[in-house]
């Protein structure tokens, strides 16, 4: 490390009480930052939990559909249309639908309903318990074992129930790549018997599930379904529909935005009065290292080493901090949704820059302003 380098971090951690103001303000900034970022990024992959969780790779539903759990039944004719489509490999139906489950105790949860092509069962969750075959048995059900689970009286293998005044048998436990958005536990059954237990419009079918022979005959598919006056969307197109209706479309995304905002205000503002108040509190040091021969690059340089310093090791500080606090969060919440990706982690690192570029341009405005003359001379 340079001689003038030494010189600054020994100016910057000598003074504790700045050099902790420093680290406590960017920390905290930068822990609010991953924190909102997290909470918000969980809860649109939560969203299109069903997206993943099924795994087709067109979706087939009405234009008006937002997102997944919300569906508008369609006629029986567009699985029919779309069967007869150049490049499908095959179409199933796909049931969504919301009931009411009488538990043992005698009370009633919601839970939401997924109804699967009877032949194929494709989108079929992984079975941790049971066999698949036996949901074709009367009144037969898998449940999904997640954080909602519980909700359930944690009904295991031959556990019986009600859903909608019909007799229900818990036939398997399954486990799906994510959980819900809403809280809600979520049961598989056969299309048809779903159709039959929940009561529903004259139209039954949520969605039509594509399997193309090729991702080149994805186009066409599309444009033959909009021809029916329907909407043939990928698994990341219809991901990224439900994650635009929650940012965009409701109070969600302008929230966590907001309180992003002002995360970084509190954070730039801190570390800005904090670092200005350490130049002022060392303006005599930074005049004396001038009058001796350093250059304004040098005394630049200098700043922006401090800013730096303090800015990454805060950075550091804040990621763990939310990183550890969301693991804890998960050991007694199994509901919570937080995620940290790579790009919130940049986004936070590029708010950290842009703190340090701020709280330097204030310190080096000053350190250059000042003349050895004023500094002897008090």
């Amino acid at each position: 490390m340079p001689g003038i380098l030494k010189i600054a971090l020994k100016l910057l951690v000598n003074d504790k009480s700045k050099f902790t103001a420093l680290l406590v303000g960017i920390t905290f900034a930068v822990f609010l930052m991953v924190m909102m970022t997290s909470m918000f990024s969980g809860i649109l992959t939560r969203s299109s939990s069903s997206v993943y969780n099924i795994g087709a790779k067109i979706w087939v539903m009405d234009p008006a559909v937002n997102n997944a759990t919300s569906s508008i039944p369609m006629p029986d004719y567009v699985l029919s249309a779309s069967r007869g489509i150049r490049g499908v490999k095959y179409a199933v139906p796909l049931y969504f639908g919301t009931a009411q489950v009488k538990l043992k105790k005698g009370t009633y949860q919601a839970a939401t309903v997924v109804g699967l092509d009877d032949a194929t069962l494709f989108g079929r969750p992984e079975l941790i318990k049971g066999n698949i075959n036996d949901i074709y048995g009367d009144n037969a059900f898998l449940i999904v074992k997640d954080a909602e689970y519980n909700k359930l009286e944690k009904p295991d293998v031959g556990t019986e129930f009600e859903i909608n005044d019909h007799r229900g048998v818990v036939v398997g436990l399954a486990k799906v790549a994510s959980s819900g958005l809403f809280g809600i536990p979520t049961i598989y059954t056969t299309y048809s018997r779903a159709i039959t237990y929940i009561p529903s419009t004259r139209f039954t079918t949520s969605y039509v599930l594509i399997e193309p022979k090729s991702d080149r005959d994805i186009p066409y598919i599309q444009q033959q379904i909009q021809k029916l006056g329907y909407q043939a969307l990928t698994r990341d197109q219809f991901v990224k529909k439900i994650s635009d209706f929650y940012t965009f479309k409701t109070g969600m995304g302008m929230n966590i935005l907001l309180m992003t905002a002002i995360s970084f205000i509190v954070g730039l503002s801190i570390s800005g009065q904090t670092f200005y108040t350490f130049i002022l509190e060392n303006l005599e040091k930074f005049g004396a290292l001038k009058a001796i021969g350093a250059k304004g690059k040098e005394l630049i340089s200098m700043i922006l080493f401090q800013a730096a310093f303090t800015s990454f090791i805060g950075y550091g500080l804040g990621v763990g901090l939310a990183s550890t606090f969301m693991i804890l969060a998960r050991l007694r919440l199994p509901d919570y949704a937080a995620q940290i990706t790579f790009t919130i982690l940049g986004f936070a690192f590029l708010m950290v820059l842009i703190i340090a570029g701020v709280s330097s341009y204030i310190g080096v405005r000053k350190v250059l302003q000042i003349q050895p003359f004023d500094i002897f001379r008090g």
